[in-house]
């Protein structure tokens, strides 16, 4: 992602506690997996931009999923479990 509110999302992230795992499409995988992490120990901030379409009741559109530093190796891994359990299907 090149856009000027990508760049400056990094600058912040760097000076705070988050750091960002991964981008989704859609608000219903993003809520999925921040459920997925939590049981799992991990908090999770969702970032959805402006831009997305709304159609009742799901959200299409671009998620940006954060998680602490200090949980980042724990949330890859558990992430390449949950892609690897979800390709499997």
């Amino acid at each position: 992602m090149d856009d000027p509110v990508h760049h400056l999302l990094e600058d912040i992230t760097d000076e705070l506690k988050y750091e960002l795992l991964t981008e989704v499409l859609g608000q219903m995988e993003a809520e999925l997996l921040k459920l997925y992490f939590q049981s799992n120990e991990i908090e999770v901030e969702l970032f959805q931009e402006a831009t997305s379409l709304n159609v009742m009741p799901v959200t299409f559109g671009r998620v940006e999923i954060y998680v602490e530093k200090k949980d980042a190796k724990k949330a890859r891994s558990l992430l390449a479990e949950y892609d690897k359990k979800i390709d499997s299907e």
